[in-house]
């Protein structure tokens, strides 16, 4: 059997809930919905790092942020190391394998290297773009804020389609070469600030936008540092009637990025290329956008920043194949490509290969949870490690109260109940059991004998009153 070539898009800041196919707020997604019913479709995929340059390092390595020593990202807060040659990736094992490749998009994976020193043959960068958007439209200005705005530039344009249709004909040269191809498409959209432009930017308005469930969040019981957040940003007094705008334009962009995503596909379509091609979408992590109040996705571990959508759609696949199980996009992605590019994943990875769910075989043992960790940013460092199963999410924070929330009745994750009585086992259980999980994934953080007393003895870190 041919190897088949892999078409991988991947997006930045999209919620889960986001896309029509969710089925869970009113986004206009109509192509990534077709595809998505084409497709394996992971209900419950997380990230295991909600920060852009760490996630996109643990995407090309298959580890976790922690084991790599890139925690952050490397243009905000203390130098870190930075994601090498020298590291394993499956994108170079891919080259290296006989694939031809191309890189269309944005990169944040290293300041010093680029996609070609990780096995990409080509690439067309998010600066190419602005060249290209300088060049042709000198006049155009944006405002310095992370609210967004209307993009006054003609659709084919902006970033999202003018990328896009890079990528196409890249695709196009790919496809001529008579090898393998693998093509990464990386939208900066629909990260912050939102700038959509027509006929995107009318699309919806604030009163067409819902309020997130969480909006009613008063940060009782909650770690301080999320209340912080609100000064940080400047956001402390803003209603939903500031908030609406702000989230009316990330709908637009979502639809807008969409737009993109169907021309992609329908260029596959043309070239012929469908039928011997893997597509993958996802998103790096999601954003707040003023979902518990807050702004972008920093200091928490809520569902709106750790839920990501995943999707596969095998070649000539029409028909959708939808799975609970548990999955980590940034992880179990690496060995997947491998295996389906006819390689063997090495030893060491920390995700698991999907493509015995992919391939619908029977048996696939699925996770009874998933882990996601946060170490800090742009207002400071802060460590957070989250355990979250069917019911329950348990979040420890080193420097403050712990977060426990109840799923089934409390899903918008209002309620921190780690302090109730009755929860004080279930409490010790999950903590042990992120425990475990960290050791096994090489979190220097747990080592720490300081830090150890607070998983191993419940008494050492107690919860809020209830």
């Amino acid at each position: 059997m041919a190897r088949p070539n892999v078409l991988l898009v991947v997006v930045d800041q999209l919620r889960y809930d986001c896309i029509g196919f969710s089925n869970r707020y009113p986004v206009s997604t109509p192509n990534l919905d077709r595809f998505a019913a084409q497709s394996v479709w992971f209900s419950q995929s997380y990230t295991p790092i909600p920060t852009c340059c760490p996630a996109r390092q643990s995407f090309l390595t298959g580890k976790r942020a922690e084991a790599l020593g890139t925690l952050w990202n490397y243009d905000l807060g203390p130098r870190i190391p930075s994601l090498g040659p020298d590291h394993w990736t499956w994108s170079r094992a891919l080259s290296e394998s006989g694939y031809s490749t191309g890189y269309v998009g944005k990169w944040h994976v290293s300041d010093r290297h680029g996609p070609q020193d990780f096995g990409f043959d080509t690439y067309i960068s998010v600066d190419d773009y602005e060249a290209f958007r300088i060049r042709k439209h000198p006049d155009v200005h944006y405002r310095p804020d992370y609210l967004g705005e209307d993009d006054p530039l003609p659709l084919e344009d902006a970033r999202t389609h003018w990328l896009t249709e890079r990528a196409i004909d890249r695709m196009a040269a790919l496809s001529r070469g008579g090898a393998p191809w693998l093509l990464r498409l990386d939208l900066p959209e629909p990260h912050l600030p939102c700038r959509p432009a027509e006929p995107f930017a009318s699309l919806y308005g604030p009163r067409d936008v819902p309020r997130w469930d969480s909006f009613g969040e008063t940060f009782r019981n909650k770690p301080y540092i999320q209340r912080q957040q609100l000064l940080n940003w400047r956001l402390e007094d803003y209603d939903w009637d500031d908030w609406a705008p702000i989230v009316a334009r990330y709908y637009n962009i979502i639809a807008q990025v969409d737009d993109a995503f169907g021309r992609l596909l329908r260029a596959l379509d043309s070239i012929g290329a469908a039928d011997e091609t893997v597509v993958i979408f996802t998103s790096d992590h999601g954003d707040m956008c003023g979902a518990h109040r807050m702004l972008d996705k920093h200091y928490v571990l809520y569902d709106d920043v750790v839920r990501v959508p995943l999707a596969i759609r095998l070649p000539g696949q029409v028909e959708r194949v939808s799975t609970d199980a548990f999955v980590y996009n940034m992880l179990d992605l690496a060995p997947t490509i491998m295996s389906m590019a006819g390689l063997q994943p090495p030893p060491g990875l920390h995700g698991i290969d999907l493509t015995q769910v992919v391939y619908g075989c029977k048996g696939f043992e699925t996770r009874p949870h998933v882990v996601s960790t946060y170490n800090g940013q742009q207002f400071g460092l802060y460590s957070q490690r989250m355990l979250r199963d069917r019911r329950w999410k348990y979040v420890w924070n080193a420097t403050d109260v712990d977060e426990l929330y109840d799923l089934e009745i409390d899903p918008a994750e209002l309620h921190n109940v780690s302090g109730a009585p009755e929860n004080r086992t279930r409490l010790a259980q999950m903590r042990s059991s992120l425990y475990e999980e960290l050791v096994t994934f090489g979190d220097t953080l747990v080592a720490n004998p300081w830090l150890q007393d607070q998983f191993r003895e419940a008494d050492r870190k107690l919860g809020p009153p209830d």
